[in-house]
């Protein structure tokens, strides 16, 4: 089943409308390489509805996370930034030269596991970003440090 008819069923499924613009805006986030701001959003989304408002993209993008067919992230931009869901997922990111890396959510599911254990959370992220330095960023640091 093709992703927009998938998206269709869910929405359809729960009760809610099948927009053109629910569309179009998920439509450019599964053709999207990238993690996408509102910003990105609204541009695309320009070309393929024009008329179309920002303040709608920004809705839209709110309903269609709540929704859970979107994930939202911050990547340290202070914005933040949209992906179609699909796979659980994290980011690294080096808070010094801004490298990014995916890393898959298995290595994180002992850790969730043992945050229920100890806290009694169930942690229901499936998008999470965690800061640091890359490899490369750490060398001079190191370098420092002798």
């Amino acid at each position: 089943m093709s992703e927009n008819l998938q998206c269709t069923d869910t929405l359809h499924s729960r009760g809610f409308r099948v927009t053109p613009q629910r569309m179009v805006i998920l439509r450019i986030l599964q053709e999207a390489d990238t993690h996408l701001n509102p910003t990105e959003v609204y541009q695309r989304a320009q070309h393929a509805m024009p008329g179309l408002t920002e303040a709608t993209v920004y809705r839209t993008l709110a309903f269609l996370t709540d929704q859970g067919m979107v994930l939202a992230a911050h990547i340290g931009s202070g914005q933040l930034v949209y992906e179609i869901a699909g796979h659980a997922h994290h980011h690294l990111i080096c808070r010094a030269c801004g490298y990014t890396l995916e890393i898959e959510h298995e290595l994180l599911a002992e850790l969730y596991r043992l945050f229920k254990v100890s806290t009694g959370y169930q942690i229901d992220s499936l998008h999470t970003t965690f800061f640091g330095l890359c490899p490369e960023c750490q060398a001079p640091e190191l370098n420092n440090v002798a």
